[in-house]
């Protein structure tokens, strides 16, 4: 086992495209360290470049104290799990697990007790006979992790190895591989553009966006106090609503007034976000949790927005209710869906349509198109900068 670090790593490739710009991060031995981010934010280049299977363009990576830029990736003692299976298809389950001890010239007593071992550990003893095409996704994700874990590596990499695989399948998979991890103790960086995959599985999780690092810290920490916008609307299912807000301070009081709304700030907000005080007459991008709005007619104590009904799903568990307020919105890179351009820079984009979500608990009766009072807790609001997107602490 070993603790892997990154200092001021860069990546450009032909064109001058800075795929990974900076990036400094230290990896404790044994600690289980998720990369997250929209396609295209430099997470698996950053991946590929510790495995040693892209060269850095500036920057230093060690592991276990060593620096191996110049290292060849099967030197390095790392072992790699990817989101295609890459088993060989003519092969036993227990020859696919094999496959790197034999090239290593392993003696064959090692390598029956490390199949036995990945095998229990795995559930894959009854399967060992059999050949990938005999066997489920799971289970093929399964043999793809045997066969990373009999090397016994210093540290594993894995690039979206749960991708491929159903929902209930991808639940299941990745409370077996976070267990895994923790049960073997090896250091792990793991790749992954689901952030409800990265909040789930890591220690830490390091939230990427264009090629920078915006956060690293424990998942709650993420949620709870994000370091900017793109952080805020990334983290968390659905995104935090964000909308233009105005600043008013007024001895102790601090109110923040969307559209017709005057909501007063909380102290338990203000401590998270004091530099909200120094924004009295300016503009600020107030941020909501959709857990943090209730139907008013259960908290009478919060202020409220008039909100119009859109869309209401009901999930069983509570209802995911879509409003309009009369509000300006704001999108960031992290809330561009297919059919929207990213937001460059990860500057704000405003869009036309339903700007707050709530989620509910179960059994609330809404109706579509009608207009309804939603309350807002004031004790756990967040703000950024409006020109920065950084959070103001």
């Amino acid at each position: 086992m070993a603790e892997v670090v990154l200092k001021d790593v860069d990546k450009i490739y032909e064109g001058n495209v800075h795929a990974v710009q900076s990036l400094s991060l230290d990896i404790a031995d044994g600690e289980f360290l998720v990369l997250v981010g929209p396609s295209g934010c430099g997470k698996t280049t950053a991946l590929r470049m510790v495995a040693g299977l892209e060269e850095i363009s500036a920057g230093t990576v060690s592991i276990g104290g060593r620096v191996v830029n110049e290292v060849s990736p099967k030197d390095r003692d790392i072992a790699m799990v990817f989101q295609s299976y890459a088993l060989y298809p003519h092969l036993s389950v227990a020859d696919n697990i094999a496959f790197g001890l034999r090239l290593r010239k392993i003696p064959k007593n090692v390598i029956d007790e490390r199949i036995s071992w990945a095998a229990k550990l795995l559930d894959l003893t009854p399967y060992l006979a059999r050949k990938p095409k005999e066997l489920s996704g799971g289970q093929r994700q399964r043999v793809a992790m045997g066969r990373a874990i009999v090397r016994e590596p210093q540290v594993f990499l894995m690039d979206e190895p749960l991708s491929n695989l159903d929902a209930k399948l991808r639940v299941q998979m990745r409370a077996e591989v976070a267990k895994l991890q923790h049960d073997l103790g090896v250091t792990t960086v793991y790749v992954t553009h689901d952030q409800v995959e990265a909040m789930t599985m890591g220690d830490r999780v390091a939230v990427m966006s264009m090629g920078k690092l915006q956060q690293v810290d424990t998942p709650q920490q993420l949620y709870d106090e994000p370091s900017n916008m793109f952080v805020a609307s990334f983290i968390g299912t659905p995104p935090m609503n964000l909308v233009e807000g105005m600043v008013g301070v007024d001895g102790d009081v601090t109110t923040v007034t969307v559209g017709p709304t005057a909501i007063p700030v909380g102290p338990s907000s203000l401590a998270r976000y004091p530099g909200v005080r120094g924004c009295n007459g300016h503009k600020v991008i107030l941020g909501m949790r959709a857990e943090d709005l209730y139907p008013a007619v259960s908290r009478p104590d919060f202020p409220t927005f008039d909100a119009r009904i859109d869309l209401v799903e009901a999930l069983g568990s509570g209802v995911m209710a879509y409003f309009t307020i009369d509000a300006v919105p704001v999108r960031t890179e992290a809330h561009a869906s297919a059919e929207d351009a990213p937001a460059a820079g990860g500057e704000s984009i405003a869009g036309a349509r339903p700007n707050l979500i709530a989620h509910f608990p179960p059994r609330v009766v809404l109706h579509i198109g009608d207009t309804v009072p939603v309350a807002v807790d004031p004790d756990n609001l967040h703000f950024f900068d409006e020109e920065t997107g950084a959070a103001l602490r």
